[in-house]
């Protein structure tokens, strides 16, 4: 048994290095300084995706800075004072939202925002990128927390520590670890996302740094390159993918750092 569940270990690794080898070896050799900070032109003038890096850390920073609190706070929750009836209901759409096709959710956005403005925009490719976010951090923050043995939470308690500062002080810590990996696997779904984003931010050819006017994406932009009909299109394609795994892999990296534990 324990040589076949090695041998599973061996042969997922064995997948992604060949996935990422082929994506570094298609994509590397169209990735130049002009590619990575101008714009799209025309086939045949060059042109690169720096606008399109720029949307889409945006984008990505906005759905953090608006799914990592809600995801968490609902996940302490459903942990911690989750055992009723409210509790249930909370679980139960949060498993429901994370089976739910985000282009489902791109088009739920169109219409509570991008009608009502009258335009597409990158505060709503955020806020579906958000909503995509949200359960999947709730349920890993959840399981994480359910880890932490009571004893931690009961000496707190016997110390004269309130419930608030036991959770703050004592149980986030010690599932910070997990947490973080909860909300690494939620930000590398968002960055990969592409549905919800034609539906929301649509594209833009420029910069744009305003939240409220459309704006463009890596995983758009890779769409338009890989279904455009021309060779030097697809080799931007996969630079552009070889782009977006890289940040995501950076984001891991930086995110496994800061979470590590020291001592």
């Amino acid at each position: 048994m324990t040589t076949l569940t090695a041998a599973c270990a061996v042969f997922a690794i064995v997948i992604l290095l060949i996935i990422l080898s082929y994506i570094a070896v298609r994509g590397i050799t169209s990735i130049n300084l002009e590619f990575l900070v101008d714009t799209p032109k025309p086939v045949g003038e060059g042109g690169g995706i720096g606008n399109a890096i720029v949307g889409s850390v945006m984008m990505t920073l906005l759905a953090t800075l608006i799914g990592l609190p809600i995801g968490i706070g609902a996940g302490v929750y459903m942990a911690e004072f989750g055992n009723n009836w409210f509790g249930s209901t909370v679980r139960f759409i949060s498993d429901t939202l994370i089976g739910i096709p985000s282009i489902i959710i791109g088009i739920f956005i169109y219409t509570l925002v991008v009608l009502p403005m009258g335009r597409q925009s990158g505060l709503a490719g955020g806020l579906a990128l958000a909503i995509i976010m949200i359960p999947i951090v709730a349920r890993t923050t959840e399981e994480m927390i359910r880890l932490v043995p009571n004893s931690m939470r009961e000496a707190a308690l016997a110390l004269g520590a309130p419930q608030w500062r036991v959770i703050w002080n004592i149980v986030l810590p010690a599932a910070s670890a997990g947490i973080a990996t909860g909300v690494m696997l939620a930000i590398a779904r968002i960055s990969g996302e592409t549905a919800p984003l034609l539906f929301t931010a649509l594209n833009s050819r420029f910069y744009n740094y305003f939240f409220d006017q459309p704006m463009s994406s890596l995983t758009v932009q890779i769409y338009n390159y890989a279904t455009g009909p021309f060779d030097i299109e697809h080799n931007m394609a996969w630079a552009a993918t070889l782009i977006l795994v890289g940040l995501i892999l950076t984001i891991n990296i930086a995110v496994r750092y800061l979470t590590r534990k020291r001592f």
